[in-house]
């Protein structure tokens, strides 16, 4: 087929792009080429934090290293953008919640964080909430957990839901999506270029590529991005004698406050059944492929984490265990540039997929239609990806030090 934009990846950042496309040039044709189904892949396996504040996963308290006030101001922009598509596309609002998150500690050094956190949020003008040990359990129904710090500003995602839901809107609007369409590769023809999928080809005027990690597969950043697995997993759903006996709210997202921590959610019926998941556990995979052990270790880790946190359903068994990938820059930089003319990349969330997804993909799409917008200029000025050290290096330095980083952070 013919296209004037072909998006490669169906992502939070491909979705956004397609999006921002037909914002800009409403008669254009726009095709997404996904490799898998969409919501199945990083997008939907993630734990759903759309986060305005600063977040900087290498931090030992998320403060931001750069200009927080503007990142603080891009990511509320990314925010609205998923906003009125939720309103445009009629998405389950429930998929969308507004709920602000906590960060959770359990010791004194994540509560030595929080207090950190909190001065740094107080001189940026930003509101927050310091909660004790009994709102917490009042909250989350465990008594885990010392204190935590609540910010409104984080929207919860359903996120398989929510790319699902604008995959379907962005159709209503005439884009083209289709999944099961693996690209292998797209070279120049005349002043076009030729997606090459499995089972067809794509001509077009230009190329977005919003693969994240994969822009290495693609030849570009090579040598400069770090490759991860995080691992999650959900209960059963909860029956009311279990949410009785529990206690809490039916609704809440904690992040450590160490980052290295636990992420711990619970959603309801309106979000995909009374349950809930538990996300830790991280390994550097350069190949981009875990592995059975990883899975075995990552499932042992993270049900040491739920026992703690709720020893009452000690013997429960999991119904759903899996891995995501993500993918990082040693410098906390993304990728959204004009890689050469018509080719453009959305790429490289550092680990803030649903926020840093949405931005870098209205980015590759400003770029592709020659517009400005702050969103854009931050992004398209950004400094490169620092080089990594060889595969070789990296793989058993970089998981060693993971491991220490997850071995200070215990019960976090």
């Amino acid at each position: 087929m013919t296209a004037d934009f072909a998006v490669i990846g169906g992502g939070f950042a491909g979705l956004a792009a397609a999006r921002r496309l037909r914002q800009l040039q409403p008669d254009a044709r726009i095709v997404v080429l996904e490799a898998g189904r969409i919501g199945e892949g990083a997008s939907g396996r993630n734990s759903g934090f759309m986060i305005d504040l600063p977040h900087e996963l290498s931090s030992k308290d998320y403060a931001g290293s750069g200009d927080d006030r503007l990142m603080t101001r891009l990511n509320r922009q990314a925010i609205a953008f998923g906003k009125a598509a939720v309103e445009d596309y009629r998405i389950d609002p429930n998929f969308f919640d507004e709920a602000g998150k906590v960060n959770g500690a359990a010791g004194d050094a994540a509560l030595a964080h929080n207090a950190t956190y909190a001065q740094h949020l107080e001189s940026m003008g930003e509101p927050f909430s310091l909660l004790d040990a009994k709102q917490m359990q009042d909250l989350t129904g465990s008594a885990h957990y010392n204190g935590g710090l609540y910010t409104p500003g984080t929207v919860m995602l359903q996120p398989a839901g929510y790319v699902r839901g604008l995959a379907a809107g962005l159709q209503r609007d005439g884009v083209e999506i289709l999944e099961n369409s693996g690209v292998i590769a797209f070279v120049k023809e005349g002043l076009s270029w030729k997606v090459e999928a499995l089972k067809g080809s794509v001509s077009t005027g230009a190329v977005i590529l919003t693969v994240n990690g994969h822009l290495e597969s693609f030849g570009v950043a090579k040598g400069r991005l770090l490759h991860l697995f995080l691992f999650a997993m959900m209960t059963p759903e909860l029956d009311a004698d279990q949410i009785a006996s529990m206690g809490g709210q039916s609704r809440w997202g904690i992040t450590p406050s160490d980052p290295m921590g636990t992420t711990m959610r619970r959603i309801d019926e309106g979000q995909g059944g009374n349950r809930i998941i538990t996300r830790t556990s991280a390994v550097l995979r350069p190949g981009m492929r875990t592995t059975d052990t990883d899975m075995k270790r990552s499932a042992l880790a993270m049900r040491r984490k739920f026992d703690q946190r709720y020893p009452l359903f000690a013997d429960m068994q999991m119904e759903h265990h899996w891995a995501g990938h993500l993918c990082l820059s040693l410098n906390g930089v993304s990728h959204a540039h004009e890689i050469e003319k018509g080719v453009y990349s959305g790429c490289v969330q550092n680990g803030l997929g649903a926020t840093r997804g949405t931005l870098t993909g209205i980015t590759a799409a400003e770029l592709a239609c020659g517009v400005q917008s702050e969103i854009s200029d931050h992004f398209r000025f950004e400094i490169s990806a620092k080089k990594l050290p060889p595969n070789s290096f990296l793989g058993l330095g970089g998981n060693l030090f993971l491991r220490w980083k997850q071995l200070r952070a215990r019960n976090e």
